[in-house]
């Protein structure tokens, strides 16, 4: 029987592992496929977010009052805005409330987060407490509580009267009216402290034990190390509750009874353009409210990241 022997030919010069065949190329109808599923969020943003906001645009330049047809009259809504004396009173006080309002809860929601990366007892639970305030949010029964508790005869009356100070309710004096509302938005720190947390969480420990090591005290170790290492989420943070402190709304009009007072003194920016729309039916000025706040709102937001570049650090990366 003959045995016939089979011999590989020499390879080809520079021949090279053979490629693997491409799969074939994304057709038109994995496009429409995709635009398909992207059709609830695409006519959502168009007619529930972009479609009011180039209204409202057009609505600015106009005197319209919801029962007539828009007037066109230019800027003179603008004009009269910023030539109006409530208007520079509801500018003013929104920023005295953020101001104090945002630095104060970011503060308390780091400190407590720093608490809270202790070994202690019941952990859990007392985290679940600290966060309880954030679910209720800026709601109205929450406001209605905080009312009751700085009105006169209140808790706070009571207390304070206890100490011999005997300044009455904070709801209707309007030297204390806005810290009032200020410490409602700094107890509740829940959501920023969770974020705080998980923060802290990420720092590693040599950093800490090198510090000690070369002689850092506790308060070295925070400035020199926790604060540079979270120093992202404290930016994240400080975005998220400037941006919410411009926002507020439901707590100032439930607990001044929807009037801003007493004297002017929870007149927030929001409830006076509420105000002009919903009870004078200014609805054109409304809208150029509304456009100024988002306008201010955008140039804080960039002024942030601008600023950022200074003393926020991200891990692998230079400032």
């Amino acid at each position: 029987m003959t045995q016939t022997t089979l011999t590989k030919g020499p390879a080809r010069r520079g021949a090279g592992p053979r490629r693997a065949v491409a799969g074939p190329a994304p057709g038109r109808s994995d496009a429409r496929a995709g635009y398909l599923f992207l059709s609830p969020w695409i006519i959502g943003m168009a007619v529930l977010t972009l479609g009011p906001m180039l209204a409202s645009l057009y609505l600015s330049f106009t005197n319209y009052n919801l029962f007539n047809t828009p007037d066109w009259i230019g800027l003179e809504n603008y004009r009269k805005m910023f030539a109006d004396d409530q208007f520079h009173q509801t500018v003013s006080v929104t920023l005295r409330y953020v101001l104090l309002a945002t630095p104060l809860k970011l503060g308390a929601a780091l400190a407590v987060a720093i608490w809270l990366t202790q070994s202690r007892r019941a952990m859990g639970l007392y985290r679940t407490a600290f966060y309880a305030p954030s679910l209720l949010g800026a709601s109205v029964a929450m406001a209605i509580v905080w009312r009751a508790l700085f009105a006169d005869d209140g808790v706070q009356d009571q207390l304070t009267s206890s100490v011999g100070l005997g300044i009455g309710g904070w709801v209707g004096n309007p030297d204390y009216s806005l810290l009032m509302l200020v410490l409602l938005a700094v107890w509740q720190f829940g959501a920023p402290m969770v974020i705080f947390l998980a923060g802290l969480q990420q720092v590693p420990r040599e950093l800490y034990e090198a510090a000690e090591v070369d002689g850092a005290g506790r308060w070295r170790r925070f400035v020199s190390v926790t604060l540079p290492m979270i120093s992202p989420v404290i930016f994240f943070n400080l975005l998220l509750e400037t941006v919410h402190a411009f926002q507020v709304f439901t707590s100032a009009y439930v607990i001044s009874g929807g009037d801003g007072g007493p004297a002017g003194s929870t007149l927030f920016y929001t409830l006076h353009l509420y105000q002009r729309a919903f009870s004078d039916y200014r609805m054109g000025y409304a809208s150029a409210m509304a456009w100024v706040l988002l306008i201010v709102v955008g140039l804080v937001t960039a002024l942030l990241f601008r600023t950022s570049r200074a003393w926020v650090h991200y891990a692998g990366g230079s400032r």
